[in-house]
């Protein structure tokens, strides 16, 4: 009887695990979609703003150490409220805050290594 509850207990949390990876890869996979349809445009497939939209605008390439030394909190904050001037659109009741989450890590994704 116990040995029947310690597997029982055992395969809840290998399923448990399982579905954690699962959805990280699906918020991933989300975050790249994002980036694609609202960032894309003007910073570039690889983030690095080198479009005609982008140059225009004077994109950051968001690989550089200027970009990535920001904080998560400062880099929400930019996706959130926009940045100053109207260059970019402020993203808040457009997009979840999960969703600015995910730009945030996919954006963390493209530094410069």
């Amino acid at each position: 009887m116990t040995l029947s509850i310690a597997r029982r207990a055992g395969s809840a949390i290998l399923l448990a695990s399982l579905a954690l990876v699962f959805c990280g890869s699906l918020r991933a996979q989300d975050a790249a979609s994002l980036f694609k349809g609202k960032c894309a445009a003007c910073h570039g497939p690889d983030g690095s703003g080198n479009t005609t939209m982008g140059k225009s605008l004077g994109a950051k390439d968001l690989g550089s150490a200027d970009v990535q030394k920001q904080t998560d909190a400062q880099l929400t904050d930019s996706i959130t409220n926009g940045m100053a001037g109207g260059k970019m659109p402020a993203y808040k009741g457009k997009l979840t805050d999960d969703d600015i989450k995910g730009l945030v890590g996919y954006i963390r994704s493209l530094a410069k290594k």
